[in-house]
């Protein structure tokens, strides 16, 4: 007898419907799965016997074949294991069920329980593209899945739970639906609060400026001078995410198996740290199949490299078209797989190996060619991407030693969702969120300067030689500092400060 039951396999962040037929005949006993499966899907042939026997279920003593269809869709993963399981049940009539508005996903154990499974957001996305109804998930997934309105979330503990559900004995109860506007905007706070990081009044504004129009940043100090504290104070100060965001961070971490499973939403903008001996797989994402690598997990967060020139050449350079394109393109034999990666990229850096050239206390004890092959490690282009260039010096005693308490979090974070805010009116109907985003297009319609100000650009241009995109990025900052002035046109102050920002002595 033939059955036919709905699954889903996970394409970059998308979900792809996979038709699960599952045939039963006459033969010697085996057990065949055919349809481009991986190893982790033909061992579902020993995970699913196991599990229907443990049920108190038979597994037929014939020959039993597997097709998951499309035939030239590469299958993996465990989630398949589930619809394997139901579709044996039904084709060997021990179950009866009508499957053609049902999606089945989950990986099972040997006594027949339903374990986490990873993609489960997307896949259920897919089902109500789709059309679908009904989706039986691992109970422990079914809060994720449900953060996708309009379907009917069943949650699954074992097999012969779900059994018992398709023979009518004991029905399963759907989930509520998650809300996800009540979850995104809830406040949390793990981060550290800027009000407890001593002196950096600059940092810190430059920090603002940053979180204000989602620009690039690169700090360089001494060692001990606060770099790495101040970066992980920035996700304090960012906008609260919205609910879009949320779900788009949502998905990559399911799909990348980071997702906890007592978390269907994440609330918080990522903060991603990798040590700098990452390979370029891990940064841009790769593997046979390609899954999310670090870029693509900061996606609507901050990317924090510590000790930049420690990096690899090769690794760095493969940042530029990110940081141009919000997204990364991954290319295989099988095809290619789009991530988004809008993300802002936040670098610290001593300015010398020893970490003490130009400190005012401790003397630096690199040769000056030592000093400039360090600096020169970062190229050109990429700090061409970088907007805003910040000196981190050693805090003194006194700043140290002071029990008062500096402005908190919240209250730069409310000057940062109000300029926020005047970018997304400001942006309305495109798909722009930040002044970063701004093409030369949108730089030449929104980024007007008065007479003074042409004056101080022109002079910038020519003594500091900027770049033709030096130039825009130092207009679209000064568009940010005059939206935290709450200034309509850009002024000869606001422009001041962009340049400021710009580097003097790296490179």
């Amino acid at each position: 007898m033939l059955a036919k039951v709905q699954s889903c396999a996970v394409v970059g962040l998308d979900g792809a419907l996979v038709g699960v037929e599952v045939d039963i005949s006459p033969g010697m006993p085996n057990f065949t799965i055919v349809g481009l499966p991986d190893t982790a899907v033909q061992e579902a042939r020993q995970r699913v016997r196991a599990a229907i026997r443990n049920t108190g279920c038979t597994f037929p003593g014939k020959r039993v074949t597997v097709n998951l269809a499309p035939a030239d869709l590469k299958k993996e993963g465990p989630a398949y294991d589930l619809p394997i399981a139901v579709g044996i049940l039904i084709a060997s009539q021990q179950v009866a069920l009508e499957t053609d508005n049902t999606l089945f996903l989950g990986e099972l154990s040997l006594d027949g329980g339903l374990r986490h499974t990873h993609g489960i957001l997307p896949m259920v996305g897919m089902a109500r593209t789709k059309g679908l109804t009904n989706v039986f998930v691992p109970a422990a997934d079914a809060r994720e899945a449900s953060l996708v309105e309009g379907l009917t979330i069943l949650p699954v503990n074992t097999l012969g739970e779900l059994v018992g559900h398709l023979r009518g004995d004991a029905p399963i109860t759907p989930c509520q639906e998650t809300s996800v506007a009540e979850a995104v905007f809830a406040p949390v706070w793990s981060y550290v609060d800027m009000a407890h990081i001593k002196g950096q009044e600059h940092v810190k504004r430059a920090l603002e400026v940053a979180a204000a129009g989602g620009h690039n940043l690169l700090m360089m100090g001494p060692p001990g001078s606060g770099k790495t504290l101040l970066a992980r104070s920035l996700p304090g100060i960012l906008p609260r995410m919205t609910v879009d965001e949320s779900l788009e961070v949502t998905k990559i971490y399911s799909v990348a198996g980071l997702l906890p499973t007592d978390t269907p939403l994440i609330k918080q903008r990522p903060f991603r740290s990798p040590h700098y001996t990452i390979s370029n797989a891990g940064l841009v994402g790769g593997g046979h199949w390609p899954r999310p690598g670090e870029i693509s997990l900061s996606h609507r967060g901050v990317l924090f490299l510590d000790e930049f020139p420690e990096f690899g050449r090769a690794v760095l350079e493969v940042l530029r078209q990110p940081l141009e394109d919000k997204v990364v393109t991954i290319s295989r034999a099988q095809g290619s797989v789009t991530f988004p990666a809008n993300f802002m990229l936040v670098a610290a850096m001593n300015p010398c190996p020893c970490g003490y050239y130009g400190d005012p206390v401790k003397e630096c004890s690199c040769p000056p060619m030592m000093v400039s092959r360090y600096q020169k490690r970062i190229s050109g282009p990429l700090l061409d991407r970088i907007d805003i260039f910040v000196d981190v010096p050693r805090v003194d005693y006194e700043k140290l030693a002071d029990d008062r308490v500096g402005e908190k979090g919240e209250a730069v974070q409310a000057r940062v969702e109000k300029a926020r805010d005047v970018q997304r009116r400001r942006f309305a109907g495109t798909p722009l969120t930040c002044n970063n985003e701004m093409t030369p297009v949108e730089v030449r319609q929104f980024c007007s300067t008065d007479t003074a100000s042409q004056s101080l650009l022109r002079t910038a241009m020519k003594q500091m030689s900027l770049s033709a995109r030096a130039f825009h990025r130092v207009l679209k900052l000064s568009r940010t500092i005059a939206d935290l002035a709450a200034a309509d046109q850009i002024q000869a102050t606001h422009l001041a400060e962009a340049i400021q920002y710009r580097p003097r002595s790296l490179v």
